[in-house]
């Protein structure tokens, strides 16, 4: 299938926080050595898992048992060589290209046709790529729930990393609030509140799982939808298993995305659930009020969008949403509404 190839270790000093958004389709830290498309041998060193502990619930390859294995040329037929036409995003992890395949065989079929997926294509040079996509395997290969996206197969053949899963045609939560053109129309309340909920469902899961994921990328950008605005939780590479017996939290290097990482994981590294749940609470914020998480051109002090919520919640005062469109279809979000979910799902206040 392929031969081997090796791959840089983890080192010892510490990542900083993203400060920018990564592709939805791509991505825990991890000590690695060497992959073949062989999946027997698709293992990482020293019985760790990608996020670093050696208690884990599965081993990677029971993690891509129900996984296929796809030739890098299976995967560029499926694009037409990696086509610019077939290109939807890029990210941090690497670009993301859109093809299609058999429904039954997974076998590449002409475009158009058959059952259309995504693409992951690693950059080759990304060291903390490699890490990130171990852990999509690790994760979305063993969990499995109508929340979370579904990962078809993976490629590791000689140098090559690749992820495939399922398209999810509407594109992310962040470009249905923010990125409004011709092809993308005012989010009505009801769906926002859908994908609020399933967004919620698939973090519970995590939550709740036998052996307790905490995802640390919880963002806008990371929700996918499908056709019917169902949401669907993306991009696993700085997924990290949660804490065991009495534990309460996880000492782990500082990563996320920035505005989105609650602040006393920033000032301790200690990770927990309720780190998810405080950046559940910052996009629940961006879905009623249609602000970015960050927004350097608010008043100081209220470029993050948690601070510029706060006098809301405290002051008894109506939130006015931002969302663009005709002025008929912009609407006032009580406060009453804020407050009960804040405190219901948030981490408002400290």
């Amino acid at each position: 299938m392929g031969n081997a190839c090796c791959c840089c270790t983890d080192s010892a000093a510490s990542d900083p926080v993203h400060t920018g958004t990564t592709n939805s389709y791509a991505g825990t830290s991890s000590k690695f050595t060497s992959f073949s498309q062989d999946k027997s041998s698709l293992e990482i060193s020293n019985g760790s898992t990608p996020s670093g502990t050696t208690h884990r619930p599965h081993s990677i390859s029971t993690s891509i048992a129900s996984l296929k294995a796809f030739s890098y040329n299976d995967l560029k037929a499926a694009t037409r060589n990696f086509r610019p036409e077939s290109f939807l995003g890029e990210g941090g992890f690497g670009i993301v290209y859109k093809g299609y395949v058999d429904e039954h065989t997974l076998v590449p079929s002409r475009p158009g046709q058959g059952m259309a997926i995504a693409i992951k294509k690693l950059k080759l040079e990304g060291v903390q790529g490699h890490r990130e996509w171990l852990a999509e395997v690790h994760y979305l290969g063993a969990l499995h729930h109508p929340n979370l996206v579904k990962l078809i197969g993976f490629c590791a053949e000689d140098c090559n990393r690749l992820l495939v899963y399922e398209y999810m045609p509407r594109g992310s939560l962040e470009n249905h609030l923010f990125r409004k053109g011709r092809h993308i129309a005012t989010m009505p309340w009801e769906t926002r509140m859908r994908i609020a909920v399933g967004a919620a469902k698939g973090l519970a899961f995590l939550h709740v799982a036998e052996r307790q994921v905490i995802y640390r990328d919880f963002k806008a950008s990371n929700i996918l939808l499908d056709n019917q605005y169902n949401a669907k939780l993306s991009d696993f590479g700085l997924a990290k298993d949660g804490p065991m017996g009495d534990d309460t939290h996880v000492s782990t290097r500082i990563m996320g995305t920035y505005g989105y990482a609650a602040p006393e994981y920033l000032a301790t590294g200690h990770l927990s659930a309720r780190s998810d749940v405080y950046s559940f609470g910052v996009v629940l914020l961006e879905i009623l009020t249609g602000l970015k998480t960050v927004d350097n051109n608010r008043p100081s002090g209220e470029e993050k969008l948690v601070d510029w919520a706060k006098p809301c919640l405290d002051n008894k005062r109506q939130m006015k949403s931002q969302n663009r469109g005709p002025p008929w279809k912009r609407s006032w979000i009580p406060l009453n509404s804020c407050r009960v979910l804040g405190r219901g799902r948030c981490k408002i206040h400290g």
